[in-house]
């Protein structure tokens, strides 16, 4: 099986991780696997160089001159699937894919991670009627596909995957000496962009609520995005200067999870959060909200908390639950790195995906069984 990944970010968050995990996932089980990626993005910065990465990225959703030099990468490659991981590589192997494409047609599947409605103009419609298969990567993202009005036959489930033994063999970072916290704070933590379907000012409010009855408590946020300057104002004005921090994006993110007590995700809208489950491979017990595909990840009372999005009070209440008992905490991490173990690991991820290709290839339905549970 030889297929062909196309990713036009230029950004570094959870979507390009996954095509990293299935690019060389998909080489190691000997399968062919080439990449289109953003020449200036740090997804085509961490890969190998050679044949198999080709430097292309449309300058806009609608660039033909883009398109038309995938087609040509498609005519002369010729590979069996083409799968696209984000809205505009989408839009730019459909548009290839009408100019000239080698017969027959290699199958189009989409990678599907985001909570968001499908757009419904006329372009958005006609690209994604061009795809032959969307992967979900939670029930959720594919129910969301299907209200859109996306056919359920033309959708399946791989869950995403984290490299669970890796995370559970590398050193974890002192994240009271990186941040200059009190050695013997305990910290929650907090790994997502600052962006406004993440919900950081929720966690927040929260965290006024907690400091109020686990006084040397300490908030960490890693990430970057739009919302910092709103989120610096309300950290002052919640005066929780020596509680909160927003860290900025750290490539040392996984070893500084490991150094969390607890990690937290308030988002308000999400497609699996594979930043949740790294902190479940870390063995990090966890109060995250209900939206989106977190829900199967998370096993509320098991691994974590589930609160509903934007109840802050509520978050505030595990979260205080979790710090005042770590027996609790102990049980819960070990739970959860026993269901990282066992439903996301990159192979899994791997595996499910080649299914959908052979069945693809073979002119069987995209749809069937859940491809996420190896």
């Amino acid at each position: 099986m030889f297929s062909l990944h196309i990713d036009t970010a230029r950004s570094w968050r959870g979507g390009q991780s996954q095509v990293r995990y299935t690019v060389i996932g998909l080489r190691l089980l000997d399968q062919r696997a080439a990449l289109v990626a953003h020449p200036e993005g740090a997804l085509f910065k961490r890969m190998s160089e050679g044949l198999d990465l080709i430097p292309l990225a449309p300058m806009h959703e609608i660039d033909l001159a883009a398109a038309w030099r995938l087609s040509r990468v498609i005519r002369q490659l010729r590979p069996d699937i083409v799968q696209a991981h984000d809205p505009h590589a989408v839009a730019m192997a459909a548009t290839a894919l009408s100019i000239s494409s080698p017969k027959p047609r290699p199958p189009l599947v989409a990678s599907r991670r985001v909570e968001f409605r499908i757009a419904h103009n006329s372009f958005s419609r006609w690209k994604y009627s061009q795809v032959d298969c969307f992967i979900a990567n939670s029930e959720a993202i594919r129910n969301r596909l299907v209200a859109d009005g996306i056919p359920r036959a033309k959708t399946t489930v791989v869950n995403e995957g984290v490299d669970v033994e890796r995370i559970v063999e590398m050193p974890a970072a002192n994240v009271h000496a990186e941040l200059y916290l009190p050695t013997h704070a305990p910290v929650v933590g907090n790994v997502a962009a600052l962006v406004p379907h993440k919900g950081q000012q929720h966690l927040i409010d929260a965290a006024a609520i907690v400091v109020k009855q686990v006084p040397d408590v300490r908030f960490v946020i890693l990430g970057e995005g739009e919302l910092r300057e709103k989120l610096e104002r309300q950290i002052k004005e919640k005066h929780l200067e020596r509680h909160v921090f927003l860290a900025g994006f750290r490539a040392n993110a996984l070893e500084l999870t490991k150094s969390f007590d607890i990690f937290t995700m308030s988002s308000v809208s999400e497609g699996m959060c594979t930043a949740l489950v790294d902190a479940m491979a870390a063995s990090k017990p966890a109060v995250a909200t209900a939206a989106g595909g977190i829900p199967e990840v998370l096993e509320d009372g098991v691994t974590g908390f589930l609160t509903q999005p934007r109840d802050h009070a509520t978050m505030a209440e595990k979260l205080v639950v979790l710090l005042k008992d770590p027996a609790l905490r102990a049980r819960m991490g070990e739970a959860a790195l026993a269901r990282a173990r066992d439903r996301f690991t990159v192979e899994k991820m791997v595996a499910g995906t080649a299914a959908v290709y052979e069945r693809l290839v073979a002119g069987a339905p995209a749809a069937g069984r859940r491809d996420a549970r190896g």
